[in-house]
């Protein structure tokens, strides 16, 4: 790794003194330091920064400090270059970071020694065609989402795979997860769990109006197609809870598998049932 990239969530400021000496001791050691727009101005080196898709380009690989949520927007920008991220976590729960930030120093010794590993997550890719025509397109790593605005009525969803109906019912949404997804909406809707190292897709209902309405779990190699029907108020395409698309009437949405997989440089030898056992009692014990 001779340029690593720094992403810094500014909303994280109170963290910058530690990225400050974390960006200084990278320097000492020969690596080239390149930042994000945020990350330089909250540095107060704004002159130094990059846009996210060039800062992606021309780094080996990318320091991303914050929570699940920073990492997700870094990953559509850094899996088209096959960049991989190490998750720093500044935020709350942090399923997706690698290392909390008083063990950094460990993690970038043996990140700078080779002492790490690679994993690879599957991506999913949204599509909007209305008329026939594609009007929307976007990629994410962990879900796209149907739902209902705020004051609408329940929504009538038709779900396909492959041009095949695999149901019909009234909800408030439907979600089409990805492995690494499966631990975000799809879970809080009673979706499953799923090992992120499994290529496949998930599809939860959320809030179903009919007991026959289940978490479906498909091949990757399906391409699932939703259409809704929009009598009033808004329905809306999310991707990765961060980028958001209004549908309207007859639009269909199919969801397949990306056509490149996000990367995740893995320093610590804590399994995907470790961080989930971590993670998930942290949540619990947070809200007590």
């Amino acid at each position: 790794m001779n340029t690593i990239g720094m992403v810094l969530n500014k909303e994280k400021y109170k963290v910058a003194p530690v990225v400050k000496k974390i960006y200084h001791w990278l320097k000492n050691n020969n690596i080239n330091v390149l930042m994000s727009d945020e990350c330089a101005e909250t540095l107060e080196q704004p002159e130094s920064g990059h846009p996210l898709p060039q800062l992606s380009r021309l780094s080996d690989c990318m320091l991303v400090w914050g929570g699940d949520g920073t990492i997700l927007n870094c990953t559509r920008y850094a899996a088209p270059f096959g960049t991989p991220l190490y998750g720093i976590n500044a935020g709350r729960l942090g399923f997706l970071t690698e290392v909390d930030i008083p063990d950094i120093l460990p993690g970038l010794e043996s990140l700078l020694s080779g002492d790490y590993t690679i994993e690879e997550r599957m991506m999913i890719e949204a599509q909007v065609y209305r008329q026939g025509k594609l009007v929307e397109s976007s990629r994410g790593l962990n879900d796209a989402v149907i739902s209902k605005g705020a004051f609408a009525r329940m929504i009538w969803l038709r779900i396909y795979a492959n041009n095949e109906l695999i149901n019909s019912y009234p909800a408030d949404g439907v979600v089409i997860a990805s492995p690494t997804g499966s631990t975000a909406y799809s879970l809080s809707a009673g979706g499953p769990l799923v090992g992120p190292n499994l290529d496949l897709m998930v599809i939860t209902p959320i809030c179903p109006h009919t007991l026959s309405a289940r978490p479906l779990v498909i091949s990757p190699d399906n391409v699932v197609s939703v259409t809704t029907e929009i009598s009033r108020g808004e329905v809306m395409l999310t991707i990765d809870g961060q980028y958001g698309f209004s549908l309207e009437a007859n639009d269909e949405v199919q969801v397949r598998r990306a056509p490149y997989k996000a990367k995740f440089i893995k320093t610590k030898k804590n399994s995907f049932y470790s961080v989930l056992r971590d993670k998930l009692e942290e949540w619990n014990s947070s809200h007590v």
